[in-house]
């Protein structure tokens, strides 16, 4: 009996531990479906539940294996909020950016980094960033952006227990206030965990959810470093999907920060739709599977470029 009990233990761990390894659907609907959900309302910078979300985020980072930065996983930083044209009064609320390190395994490539990254705040109950305007609902923001969270949460996942595998190390980062103007992407890069001139690379996910049938996913920044143009489209077919790759186009979300900085980027995004910035943007209509693919080749070229021994460096695009 005692043999017996063992055995099973001994099982459940085993499974608890290759759980970890691999990216599961089960794991982005449940990430995609809190961070969406109405008690959420829209996760907007200075409420409550942008708290909660911050907290389950450190909470994921931590059962995950990632390090602190530091003393915390938390970088605190006002944001200044968007009001509508005409009002004078700007509120200026308390955010924060969530912070971890997967280190690499190679005694000089560590200290070179890659930042995977994504924004988890959203609009609220509207405002002047929605595209319903006159209406006062939760944005459940599903698309824009749980699923880009969601991506970050499950491809650090993988990296983490899979760390022996990377040379460069891994810097994760849920940005906060990216609808208030990229504020928590500005913020970071100009209080660094790290000097700006280790980081190689910053990947970005935003917008990550809606897949179609066609597997476009669709990504600017590609010729910011070498050979980054034909990786992104080579891998396309390991994972069923057909890249729209483009050698500039950086624009739109939180990598432009790091562009700025003259940091090679990818911005990854799987479309626009018609619920974008309005209260029908509900987990319901999430491509969880596509998103799997999405993730699967995400994780593929972040691990393919922390191994590499070419050297990460930043292509000026027009």
């Amino acid at each position: 009996m005692k043999l017996l009990i063992f055995f099973i233990l001994s099982l459940l761990s085993f499974n608890k531990v290759n759980a970890q390894t691999e990216i599961t659907t089960s794991e982005i609907k449940d990430h995609i479906e809190f961070l969406s959900s109405g008690r959420m309302k829209g996760r907007y910078p200075g409420s409550k539940e942008n708290q909660r979300v911050v907290k389950y985020l450190r909470k994921d980072f931590r059962s995950s294996g990632i390090s602190k930065m530091g003393d915390s996983y938390f970088q605190e930083f006002n944001a200044k909020l968007r009001v509508k044209k005409g009002v004078p009064d700007t509120p200026v609320v308390k955010t924060w950016n969530v912070i971890g390190l997967i280190e690499g395994s190679d005694p000089i490539l560590k200290n070179e980094y890659i930042v995977l990254g994504a924004h988890y705040d959203h609009l609220g109950m509207g405002g002047p960033s929605s595209k319903s305007p006159d209406t006062v609902a939760v944005h459940h923001g599903a698309d824009d952006n749980a699923s880009g969270t969601a991506a970050l949460l499950e491809i650090a996942e993988k990296l983490a227990a899979n760390r022996s595998l990377l040379k460069r190390s891994i810097l994760v980062m849920a940005f906060g206030a990216e609808e208030q103007g990229l504020l928590g992407s500005k913020y970071v890069t100009s209080h660094p965990p790290v000097p700006l001139d280790q980081i190689r690379l910053m990947v970005n996910m935003d917008m990550v959810g809606r897949l179609n049938d066609s597997g476009h996913i669709y990504m600017g920044g590609a010729g910011t470093f070498s050979k980054g143009m034909e990786l992104m489209k080579g891998l396309g077919a390991e994972f069923n999907l057909n890249p729209i790759v483009h050698a500039g186009e950086v624009g739109g979300s939180d990598h432009v920060s790091f562009y700025k900085k003259n940091i090679s980027v990818l911005g990854l995004h799987t479309g626009g739709h018609p619920q974008y910035h309005k209260p029908e943007d509900k987990a319901a209509l999430i491509n969880i599977k596509g998103e799997k693919q999405v993730c699967d080749y995400i994780y593929k070229a972040v691990l393919t470029l922390s191994a590499r021994e070419e050297p990460i460096d930043f292509i000026k695009q027009d």
